[in-house]
């Protein structure tokens, strides 16, 4: 085994449930794909008015339009026993009604992460492996914290369609499962 996946712990789902209820209430832990990873509390200011504005717009955007969907962020699970992930998306889209007292769903449609540059490499590759295999999902948005820079993948007839690049803030991101187009300029709302 090599050195760097010896330092990783590793645990069940079930397990993980279990180890959730005895953690420090200062602490933040995900389940990604049976690893185990305490993430940072807090966070630069900018990540917080990018991921409030985001939602803020996508809210904003299903009021108005009388849609189901609702928007998470940052403290609502995404679980799925089968692919051994209990996440924390920064800002997370479920459509439909949830059960009365929910902390998690398994069935996010549209699900974003904020990079940054100790983030990046995890929101890109290993949830990425893991967020791709959820069925529901239909949209997966990185966004850059420091540059008007907006990257979507999304899934078209069961299959992803690669990435689309948007760039700048006279650009606007397009969720077309959800009918939803924000402005850059309205996500990175004074940030820049």
């Amino acid at each position: 085994m090599s050195r760097a996946l010896a330092e990783y712990e590793y645990m069940s789902f079930d397990d993980f449930e279990e180890a959730l209820a005895d953690k420090p209430r200062n602490e933040r832990w995900e389940l990604i794909g049976g690893r185990v990873v305490r993430l940072m509390v807090g966070a630069r200011w900018e990540h917080a008015a990018i991921v409030r504005n985001i939602a803020f717009g996508l809210e904003s955007a299903f009021r108005a339009a009388g849609s189901g969907c609702q928007t998470f962020t940052e403290t609502f699970y995404m679980k799925e026993k089968k692919l051994d992930a209990q996440l924390l998306p920064d800002v997370m889209v479920v459509c439909g009604d949830l059960e009365p007292g929910a902390t998690s769903t398994g069935e996010p449609v549209v699900l974003v992460e904020v990079l940054s540059i100790g983030t990046e490499a995890r929101d890109r590759l290993e949830k990425w492996a893991v967020y791709q295999r959820l069925p529901s999902l239909r949209h997966y948005v990185l966004v850059t914290r420091d540059r008007a820079h907006v990257e979507v993948f999304s899934r078209r007839d069961g299959e992803w369609a690669g990435m689309k690049v948007v760039d700048g803030l006279d650009a606007t991101l397009e969720l077309d499962a959800l009918g939803v187009t924000l402005p850059l300029a309205e996500i990175y709302r004074r940030v820049f």
